[in-house]
């Protein structure tokens, strides 16, 4: 298993790059072939890289699955097949829901949803940190709608 998949894959990889930018021409499939397996040939002789590679893949595959989850998720809200049924607003308020619940099942599966938790709620001096940003949300919401304001009113006013 360390030998024969991290071959694999960089073979394919390497042969699917070559194949799909035509780098070499049109027709050098077996070219690209050869380069592909010796590249992975070279992968393998090498215990450091193919280490790198090896330890890689989990992290490849764990991504790969919360984007797809995030991705199943966003496309309820904003496909095409529920037409224009959600506001914008609405849509809005839906991704970011989707966002923090795909960000907390990752915490929580990972092992890491109690310590953040605890470093956030159960510390002294949380219920301070959390007032201070409560008020810099609300002053920067402030600055943004009177800039927004600002910017409405002086172009309909011309």
């Amino acid at each position: 298993m360390e030998y024969i998949l991290p071959f694999i894959l960089v073979f394919t990889l390497v042969f699917a790059i070559l194949q799909k930018t035509k780098l070499l021409g049109d027709s050098t499939r077996q070219i690209n072939a050869i380069i592909g397996l010796v590249t992975g040939l070279i992968l393998i002789a090498f215990p450091f890289a193919r280490d790198v590679v090896v330890l890689l893949m989990p992290f490849l595959a764990v991504s790969a699955v919360v984007l797809l989850v995030f991705m199943l998720l966003y496309g309820f809200v904003w496909g095409k097949g529920n037409g224009d049924v959600l506001h914008f607003g609405v849509k809005i308020a839906l991704g970011i829901i989707i966002g923090l619940g795909v960000v907390t099942m990752v915490l929580f599966a990972t092992g890491w949803w109690d310590p953040i938790y605890d470093f956030l709620f159960n510390r002294a001096d949380a219920g301070q940190i959390w007032i201070n940003v409560f008020m810099v949300v609300i002053i920067a919401v402030a600055i943004i709608t009177v800039i927004t304001t600002k910017d409405k009113t002086s172009s309909s006013s011309e």
